[in-house]
């Protein structure tokens, strides 16, 4: 497929605007030079009304959702960052891996397409067929977008497998196709990403976190934004405590990509840290580590129907595989360990994903729930009564 943009007057560099860290942040390495604008700030936070939590809590929930129609969730924020490192750098091409389904290769190739930058995606599948790979959910999208896709197996390791791919794959381009591929990891979890993520701490202070919430709630798939939060509440002394809901690895990966991250950005590092020293992610974030339930993009049936009762009663639309897992994880932590929360006024990360309702996880589900609104329409006569029900 040809480049739509390569032969206009668009150039991408034209996008790039400095960038300025928080003051509180600006001691870290790493700090972006630039970013480029790619999703809506400012996303809402309002009280969230979920069923079946204690009554002496109050839930309020971010809507990172609603970041952007087709880039929705919070990865846009990493990318904003990433990418503009990308097009300073005069790459014209990325690479990066997840799962088939993954909300961050979807992100990734619709922002590249922006920006005139062509994705190559290495993906778990369960299927090795190409003919097989589904036209649904984030996998529609991102194929849309003229994504280079590579099907990786199912339960390929992340460090042994995927993270060698990518290398393996920008070797191949350069050799045969003399491209410079620009290697993204997983979930944009990077030193140059997380700044998306402390950005987004930034937005919540001006939201008045620190005076209206107790505890922040959120799923954590690469670690990325966890930690970026993790990593604001701590430079600005905030006594709010970040809960992480691990729904795609253990509570050990997270602590693991957390300090690789604290160890990129010269917080573990006591001759190089910011004037608040070093630290550790055991230090900074609480650790939920049963949210996965069967496991990563594994849906348990209660899971499934509480997603259908979440959005019947609030109106609220969670994904099976991130946030609806973690939302899940929540209310029985409410219900089981309420001690675990230092306050009652709980700020839940509404992290995106909607398109990973498009899978057909739901289809059983909303049949049962929902086939009985469902009724012929008959013409109204006095042989043939309508009825409204």
């Amino acid at each position: 497929m040809a480049d739509h943009k390569s032969t206009s007057s668009f150039n991408a560099r034209d996008l790039l605007v400095p960038y300025k860290p928080p003051e509180w942040a600006a001691e870290l390495q790493s700090v972006p030079k630039y970013k480029v604008h790619l999703g809506n700030d400012d996303t809402p936070i309002h009280r969230w009304y979920l069923p079946n939590i204690p009554d002496d809590f109050e839930v309020y929930i971010k809507r990172e959702d609603m970041t952007g129609a087709e880039l929705s969730g919070n990865k846009v924020k990493k990318l904003e960052f990433i990418l503009a490192d990308v097009v300073d750098r005069g790459y014209t091409t990325v690479i990066t891996a997840g799962s088939i389904v993954s909300n961050h290769c979807r992100c990734t190739a619709l922002a590249c397409r922006r920006l005139g930058l062509q994705a190559h995606l290495i993906v778990r599948s369960p299927t090795s067929n190409p003919d097989e790979v589904p036209c649904t959910g984030n996998t529609l999208l991102y194929r849309m977008a003229g994504a280079k896709v590579y099907l990786a197996p199912h339960k390929a390791d992340i460090y042994t497998e995927l993270l060698p791919r990518i290398q393996q794959l920008a070797d191949k381009l350069k050799k045969d196709k003399k491209v410079d591929a620009y290697p993204i990891d997983m979930g944009g979890s990077t030193s140059i990403g997380v700044f998306g993520c402390i950005e987004g701490f930034r937005e919540l202070m001006d939201q008045g976190l620190f005076d209206k919430y107790s505890d922040i709630a959120v799923g954590v798939g690469s670690a990325g934004n966890v930690a970026g939060l993790a990593i604001g509440n701590y430079l600005t002394g905030s006594k709010v405590r970040i809960h992480g809901f691990c729904v795609a690895h253990d509570g050990p990966h997270l602590i693991y990509e957390v300090n690789r991250l604290l160890e990129e950005l010269g917080l573990r590092k006591s001759t190089q840290s910011p004037s608040a020293g070093p630290v550790n992610a055991q230090d900074i974030i609480y650790i939920v580590e049963d949210a996965r339930g069967l496991g990563f993009t594994v849906s348990e049936q209660k899971e499934l129907e509480f997603l259908y009762n979440v959005t019947e009663s609030t109106g609220i639309v969670l994904d099976a595989t991130y946030a609806g897992k973690a939302a899940f994880s929540l209310v029985q932590q409410l219900q089981e360990n309420p001690g675990r929360f230092q306050g009652n006024k709980i700020l839940f990360m509404h992290t995106g994903g909607i398109f990973g309702l498009f899978d057909g996880r739901m289809d059983s589900v909303i049949k049962q729930n929902t086939t009985k609104n469902i009724h012929n329409w008959m013409e109204l006569s006095d042989d043939v009564p309508f009825q409204v029900q």
